[in-house]
């Protein structure tokens, strides 16, 4: 037998070997609400842990890129372009793809948190947003006709995130302190 073939004769096997009151416990529980919530639990720290395998693979995918991204703009900027060029394009590029491995490294940072505390931690949210905001800040161009309009929505969207941050880090720490006494 193969694959799931070979599943279906084990779950069949298993369903056989229940007696009635085994079975109609087994379906009290699979219906019921806590049945129900352990079935969800299941299933969101499986999709994390997918989620993490394909963020682990992008990152992969991704530092390769910028390996091969920067020594393919360094050799060629540094031999055809002057110093002042070089610094006003090639190093924010990279800078920005930095920063884009950086924030798909706290994105696995947030998928893996989840799974060991089952709960989402906002205050890590929060810095991978600010590091997503200041990649776009450090890749902005100042000579774009919409320029001004931008960096001020980018320079709300910080003020934003960084009272957030400062709100969330006070209760958190706060309920730490809370925890002490």
């Amino acid at each position: 037998m193969h694959g799931v073939e070979y599943h279906l004769h084990l779950a069949a096997y298993y369903l056989r070997s229940l007696n009635v009151q085994q079975w109609i416990k087994w379906l009290r529980f699979a219906v019921s609400d806590e049945g129900f919530l352990k079935l969800v639990e299941v299933v969101e720290t499986l999709m994390a842990k997918v989620l993490t395998l394909i963020m682990l693979v992008v990152i992969l995918v991704s530092v390769w890129d910028v390996s091969r991204a920067v020594l393919e703009l360094v050799s060629n900027d540094l031999i055809n372009s002057t110093y002042k060029t070089y610094l006003k394009s090639t190093l924010f590029e990279i800078f920005g793809l930095f920063l884009t491995v950086l924030i798909a490294l706290e994105i696995i940072e947030n998928i893996t948190g989840y799974l060991k505390k089952h709960e989402f931690q906002l205050e890590l949210v929060i810095v991978t947003s600010l590091v997503a905001v200041a990649r776009k800040i450090v890749i902005f161009d100042l000579e774009s006709a919409d320029s001004s309009h931008d960096l001020i929505g980018l320079s709300a969207t910080i003020l934003t995130l960084t009272v957030s941050y400062w709100i969330v880090r006070q209760v958190n720490q706060h309920n730490r302190n809370q925890g002490k006494h």
